[in-house]
């Protein structure tokens, strides 16, 4: 077909100009994607009066929706290989929007709690299509960068995103925010339709007499892609043991209100935003690996620091939570780059969601267990946050061994060589 993109690491695009809009199209669906997810834990404090819930209830309604995108990741990982990744992404990204249209009519805990699991189906594939689009269109000695612009929707989400909908929270109500989302990403899929062009790259890559279930037995056979997994699952559980709960914890116990909240995200998304972009070109330059190990090792401070604090001013709390979100979504960006880079196209799409699967169990396990570790005062301030932080730490230092396993197919050497 003319409009077919077919390209592999070592074909390049018809044009840097078309390369430009597919990533634009891309981060914008990751924004609103990742914007329905991040939404919910600014809304923590707003939830538990709504709902008047404990905080591992609160917990469990986060794990809704990374449970549900990991049972379907899983399932997706058995077809989404065999599929146009266009078409794939636009159904699937329907699915998520019309679950977050249910989430805005949500009544009750329980029925939201539904409504999130219908998001979290949907949704958990989204992020699995737009990084193996990304691993099959973009060169590999750009893909950090393109990585790095598509992970800054978190910053975007953060800056642009959290705190119009924390205002439309307080003052419309927490169903407001979520009928935005819904509106913005029905509008978004026709513009979607237009600019993506086909890509079939790793359906022209099989062998016409390879059965359907080679690249599936590929992808849990292969010795290396367990490192890739369990890389990601500690990632993961590292991070959602403490982000779930930041909001709830600085209103409880540093001496935020819900109406500075937004100043968090703010601030925090505004300096990720250009930060990740640059975190990018330089696991570009400086490898992957190299980059990842960095961040990661310089993330326990901020970590440390943020699951111990006290009664805080504003202005240091606030460079604190800055100084987190720079380094911990930071790290993001190299990683992803570093899996992405460690499986060949013809079985991105099975890999990453499988991928994907693993790291939406890690995030909600990561969010029950620490909902069931933290307890309330009967003043409503949290107890045992820095145990969740210490936890943290840990997942975050057995990453970077983790991540010195990781290795490029056909190749036999690590990523951080």
């Amino acid at each position: 077909m003319e409009n077919d993109l077919l390209h592999s690491d070592h074909h390049p695009l018809h044009t840097i100009q078309k390369e430009k809009a597919i990533i634009f199209i891309l981060a914008a669906l990751q924004f609103l994607h990742i914007l329905d997810f991040v939404i919910m834990m600014p809304l923590g404090p707003v939830f538990k009066e709504s709902f008047k819930i404990t905080a591992s209830q609160f917990g469990l309604l986060v794990a809704s929706y990374t449970l549900s995108a990991g049972i379907f990741g899983l399932i997706g990982t058995f077809f989404l290989d065999r599929f146009d990744r266009k078409p794939a992404l636009l159904i699937v990204y329907f699915g998520f929007a019309l679950g977050t249209l249910l989430c805005a009519f949500a009544p009750t805990f329980n029925t939201l709690i539904i409504a999130r699991v219908v998001a979290g189906g949907f949704g958990g594939a989204i992020g699995t299509l737009v990084l193996s689009i990304i691993g099959d269109i973009i060169p590999i000695f750009r893909r950090g960068k393109a990585t790095g612009i598509v992970m800054s929707a978190f910053s975007l989400a953060s800056v642009i995103g959290i705190p119009i909908g924390l205002s439309l929270a307080n003052r419309f109500g927490w169903h407001s925010p979520f009928l935005g989302l819904a509106t913005l990403s029905f509008l978004l899929l026709p513009i979607a339709y237009k600019v993506l062009p086909n890509i079939r790259v790793h359906l022209d890559n099989k062998n016409l007499d390879e059965s359907k279930w080679a690249a599936i037995r590929t992808v849990f056979t292969r010795k290396s892609h367990y490192f890739s997994f369990a890389f990601m699952s500690t990632l993961m559980f590292g991070g959602f043991t403490i982000i779930p709960f930041l909001a709830p914890f600085l209103v409880s116990n540093v001496g935020m209100t819900k109406e500075e909240l937004p100043y968090l995200y703010f601030f925090g998304g505004l300096f990720t935003f250009f930060t990740s972009r640059y975190i990018g070109i330089l696991s570009d330059r400086y490898g992957k690996y190299n980059t990842y190990a960095v961040l990661a090792v310089l993330a326990v401070i901020p970590v440390s620091i943020i699951t111990t604090l006290g009664k805080t001013p504003l202005p240091v709390t606030l460079t604190i939570t800055t100084l987190f979100m720079i380094i911990v979504s930071g790290r993001m960006v190299p990683a992803f780059a570093l899996v992405t880079s460690s499986v060949e196209p013809k079985i991105r799409g099975s890999f990453m969601s499988f991928n994907s699967a693993i790291q939406q169990f890690a995030s909600a396990f990561a969010s029950i267990l620490a909902g069931y570790i933290l307890t309330e005062e009967s003043n409503g301030t949290l107890v045992n946050f820095e145990i969740v932080g210490m936890i943290a730490v840990f997942c975050l230092l057995f990453s970077v061994y983790l991540a010195s396993k990781i290795t490029i197919p056909n190749e036999g050497h690590s990523l951080k060589k």
